[in-house]
C-alpha cells in the first residue's frame, strides 16, 4: 500500500518515544495487510480488531486507528486519496496525525 504523510503528521511522529515508534510500526505492518487484502479483494478491508478502525466522527473521509489505550497510548488518523502514476490511478493513504488521545483535539 503506497502511503503519504502530512506535515502535522511528520511533527507528531517525532515527538513519539522509540517505544511509541515501534508499536506504531507494529500496528502499520498489520494495517498495511488489511489494505492489501482489499486490494486483492476489490472491495473494503478487513480490519483486524486489534487496530480498532472508525471513521471519526464529525470528519467525512477522516478515519482513526488505535492499537494502544495505555502504556503508552497509540492512536492516529488518515485518510484515503490516490495518485496517479504513469497514467495509472493508485489508492494511497495520507497519514495525518499520530500520538495519544490529544490528536483528536488539536486542528
Amino acid at each position: 500500500m503506497r502511503f503519504e504523510t502530512t506535515h502535522s503528521f511528520e511533527a507528531d511522529y517525532k515527538k513519539l518515544s522509540r517505544r511509541e515508534t515501534d508499536l506504531f510500526r507494529h500496528a502499520v505492518r498489520k494495517f498495511n495487510q488489511a489494505c492489501d487484502g482489499a486490494l486483492a479483494r476489490g472491495g473494503r478491508p478487513r480490519w483486524p480488531k486489534a487496530l480498532r478502525v472508525k471513521d471519526v466522527e464529525g470528519a467525512p473521509g477522516i478515519w482513526k486507528m488505535t492499537w494502544s489505550f495505555s502504556g503508552p497510548d497509540g492512536r492516529a488518523t488518515w485518510e484515503w486519496t490516490t495518485e496517479t502514476i504513469g497514467g495509472e490511478t493508485v489508492p494511497v493513504d495520507r497519514w495525518r496525525r499520530i500520538g495519544g488521545h490529544a490528536i483528536f483535539r488539536d486542528p
